[in-house]
This record gives C-alpha cells, sequence and structure tokens, in this order.
C-alpha cells in the first residue's frame, strides 16, 4: 500500500511555473514507476508525465518543452517542475504510482490555475 500527498499547487499568471511535490509512504518507493495526470473541469483525465523505476521519462505532447518529472528516492518524492505555464494547463494534478504503470495508487489532487 502507498499513501501519497501532492502540495504545490495554486494560482499563478500566464508564463508563471510552479514546482508540484508528491510525498509517498507506506512502501517501497524505488519500486514504482511515477505519474503526474492532471483533470480539467468537464474533460477526461490524462496523463502529463509518467518517470520508472529505472528513471525512464515520457511526457503528453502538450507539455514537452516546458514541464519536467523528477524523482528522489531519498526522500520518497516525486517532483512536476512546470515552466511557461498556459491558461489551458489549469486542471487539478494528481500524483500516482503503480507497477508497472502510474495507475494503482493516487494522491488526493492539487489545484493548479493559470490566469491573469
Amino acid at each position: 500500500q502507498v499513501q501519497l500527498v501532492e502540495s504545490g499547487g495554486g494560482l499563478v499568471q500566464p508564463g508563471g511555473s510552479l514546482r508540484l511535490s508528491c510525498l509517498a509512504s507506506g512502501s517501497i518507493f524505488s519500486i514504482y514507476a511515477m505519474g503526474w495526470y492532471r483533470q480539467a473541469p468537464g474533460k477526461q483525465r490524462e496523463l502529463v508525465a509518467v518517470i520508472t523505476s529505472g528513471g525512464n521519462i515520457n511526457y503528453v505532447d502538450s507539455v514537452k518543452g516546458r514541464f519536467t518529472i523528477s524523482r528522489d528516492n531519498a526522500k520518497n518524492t516525486v517532483y512536476l517542475q512546470m515552466n511557461s505555464l498556459k491558461p489551458e494547463d489549469t486542471a487539478v494534478y494528481y500524483c500516482s504510482a503503480g507497477r508497472p504503470v502510474p495507475r494503482e495508487y493516487w494522491g488526493q489532487g492539487t489545484q493548479v490555475t493559470v490566469s491573469s
């Protein structure tokens, strides 16, 4: 069993940056693939970024070059650095974990709002 707690969301102007953090507890963090999903109002939840236990990374096309996912296994934490934010990035962002894909455990979500 894995518990996930996100932090770092908030309100930011277009072009700004935020860093989301997700602290994991309850199991061996390093063996899990970790992901960040987001869900905007009226839309389906989509996978934004994933980092495997071996460090392989993938992004959805809409965030490539702007978002960076990373993990610190010593701190049981995964991060999502979001730069050049756009209004269309507004959503609730969820941290996830699983093996082999990050869909087994979920955090409670953190709101990101990009608006002037």
